[in-house]
């Protein structure tokens, strides 16, 4: 494969359970819903981000596991209902009298529009990979359990955050802020919103600066975060998090192990490694690996063609059956 053949990758902004939603598709396919269409693929490689969940902060992870995987399947990436910027013209929330969800930009909301996203845009007949990041994990679980019908051949947990959030290190520390305090961040993000792009551009590289390699495209992400739209949704997804993630769904993961792969970081403060200890003694048949590398849990910000090459690792033997 040589690399310098641009990957294609198509950007679309729909309304999904009636919240704005940014999807990034890699690969020639633009609709996976005809079923009268000879030449869908068998496979869809669906990433599950985690939070905040803005597509843009995946698009060199999924080209790069478009390209591990010899350009044979689509891989997308949705966002969160409500993670995103919509360009101009385009609100939020679309305007109709129909609410399709109550709470769509909840914890079970964001659930719910996974689902719903498959239902409407992806043919029953092609099976998945689902791959999610941190509280993508705790979403795909839930997809699992309540959509037993989808044909999952593998879910991939990277750094799952899937049980006890507010305990963590980093839940302790989180937990009074986004409970308590998160309206007072509202109107410094609605002041920085007036700054030119170039300063915003400037506050982010400076926020990420310990960073050795910083990924491009992260930091023309991180500039959405200067929507107070975005941020309310984010934050408010994340208080949810820390109130409803408390026990692990170990009956869903005892139901769906041999599909399960979970990989822990090892210095990760969101699920810290007695976690990892914990879930391997209770499921010792699990795939249930430990980082070796000491990727950091938002890896998307610096390692996500590292972690791409791993996961196509893992899959080989999955693909080959297929």
């Amino acid at each position: 494969m040589r690399s310098e053949e641009p990957v294609p990758l198509h950007e679309e902004f729909i309304y999904c359970c009636g919240a704005a939603t940014h999807v990034l598709k890699c690969g020639p396919w633009k609709d996976l819903s005809k079923d009268e269409s000879k030449n869908l693929p068998r496979l869809l490689f669906m990433i599950i981000p985690g939070n905040p969940g803005l597509a843009g902060y995946y698009r060199t992870f999924i080209q790069a596991l478009y390209c591990g995987l010899n350009q044979q399947y689509p891989v997308w990436v949705v966002s969160h209902a409500g993670h995103c910027k919509p360009p101009s013209g385009m609100e939020m929330i679309e305007d109709t009298d129909i609410k399709e969800l109550e709470d769509v930009f909840g914890l079970n909301g964001q659930v719910e529009h996974k689902l719903n996203f498959l239902k409407k845009n992806v043919s029953k007949d092609i099976k998945l990979v689902l791959i999610a990041h941190s509280i993508g994990c705790y979403i795909t679980l839930e997809m699992m359990k309540r959509a037993s019908e989808l044909q999952v051949l593998r879910s991939v947990l990277l750094f799952p955050t899937i049980e006890r959030m507010a305990q963590s290190p980093q839940g302790k520390l989180m937990t009074p802020l986004l409970c308590k305090l998160r309206y007072a961040l509202y109107m410094p993000v609605f002041l920085l919103s007036f700054l030119p792009e170039g300063v915003k551009a400037s506050l982010v590289r400076f926020a990420l600066r310990g960073m050795k390699t910083c990924d491009e495209s992260s930091i023309t992400t991180s500039i959405n975060l200067f929507s107070v739209d975005c941020i309310a949704n984010i934050l408010y997804m994340a208080s949810q998090e820390m109130m409803k993630v408390v026990e692990r769904d170990s009956t869903t993961i005892k139901q769906n192990l041999k599909k399960l792969i979970f990989y822990y970081g090892t210095g990760d403060s969101w699920c810290p490694q007695h976690y990892y200890d914990e879930i391997k003694m209770d499921f010792p048949d699990g795939d249930i690996r430990l980082c070796e590398k000491g990727l950091r849990h938002a890896f998307v910000l610096d390692a996500s063609k590292e972690m791409a090459a791993m996961i196509t690792d893992w899959l080989q033997d999955d693909l080959t059956k297929l």
